[in-house]
């Protein structure tokens, strides 16, 4: 399958978990730091936090997207989805995510926000990329 790549980014990372990470056009400059429940002091940013962030935004975007094609309810603008991502060692070794999203529909009836939901799932981009390597639970709150 091939992406016809309408924007790219990129960013650089230098120390690893304890160091930091910048994009290239400088909009995004954090100070990472290894969670203290990993060993380290806690005092920056984690990649499972930058994960979090991007996916609950970008399955947000695929919300609006998917109900401004006009075949599901509204999203109203008081909707909200929180990514929590947990990280632990596998059984075959290395370390492996896991990801809960709790989407918000406010106003939204629950058998309708479940079929937005659904097919929101099919078209974000990280929902696509996580498919069968990673559990993704989505929540309907």
């Amino acid at each position: 399958m091939t992406t016809k790549i309408l924007y790219s980014t990129s960013a650089t990372a230098n120390g690893g978990r304890d160091g930091r990470a910048r994009t290239t056009d400088g909009a995004l400059d954090v100070v990472l730091a290894t969670p203290k429940e990993l060993g380290g002091n806690g005092k920056g940013n984690n990649p499972e936090q930058l994960f979090a962030a991007g996916y609950s935004a970008c399955f947000l975007g695929a919300l609006k997207f998917v109900s401004a094609q006009g075949k599901h309810a509204k999203v109203p603008a008081e909707t909200t989805v929180t990514a929590t991502v947990g990280i632990g060692p596998r059984s075959d070794k290395g370390f492996g995510l896991a990801v809960t999203l709790e989407i918000n529909l406010p106003g939204v009836s629950r058998n309708d926000a479940e079929a937005l939901v659904a097919e929101a799932d099919t078209i974000c981009p990280y929902s696509h990329a996580t498919r069968g390597n990673i559990d993704v639970k989505l929540v309907v709150v």
